[in-house]
C-alpha cells in the first residue's frame, strides 16, 4: 500500500502486476531475481530493481521529488526525523485500514472488480 500511495502521490504513472502468491509466482524465477525474498512489492524503474516498501518509497520520493506532492525534506536533519517516523511506523504499526484500501481501490479494480462506494475512502485519501 505504501508503494502505491507514494506512486499515486507523485502523480506518476506505473503498471500494476498482479503475483499469485498462492500459486507461489514469488517463489520462483523470474521474480526472484527481482526479489531474492520472494515477496513484494518490487519495482522496476528503468535499470533500478528495487524491494521492501520503505526503500521504494524513499527512491520515489527523491528520485521523483519535484513530480507531485513533496513528501520528503531536502533538508539533512528534517529528512533524518522523518526517516525516524517512518521506522516508527513500519515496525509498530499494522494499519487494518491501509488493508481495506488496497483492497478496495488496487486489487479489486485490477481483478474487475467495482470497488466499494469511493466517497467513503476520500477523506482517509485526501
Amino acid at each position: 500500500m505504501r508503494v502505491l500511495a507514494c506512486l499515486e502521490e507523485k502523480e506518476l504513472g506505473f503498471e500494476f502486476i498482479p503475483v499469485n502468491l498462492r500459486a507461489g509466482e514469488s517463489k520462483n524465477e523470474p521474480f526472484l531475481s527481482l526479489n531474492p525474498f520472494g515477496q513484494v512489492p518490487v519495482l522496476e524503474d528503468g535499470d533500478s530493481k528495487l524491494f521492501e516498501s520503505m526503500a521504494i518509497t524513499k527512491y520515489i520520493a527523491y528520485t521523483y521529488a519535484k513530480n507531485g506532492t513533496p513528501l520528503i525534506s531536502q533538508d539533512p536533519k528534517k529528512m533524518a526525523m522523518e526517516c525516524v517516523w517512518m521506522e516508527v511506523e513500519s515496525q509498530r504499526y499494522e494499519n487494518a485500514a491501509a488493508a481495506k484500501l488496497t483492497w478496495e481501490l488496487c486489487i479489486k479494480p485490477n481483478r474487475g472488480m467495482a470497488p466499494d462506494d469511493d466517497d467513503k475512502y476520500e477523506f482517509v485519501l485526501i
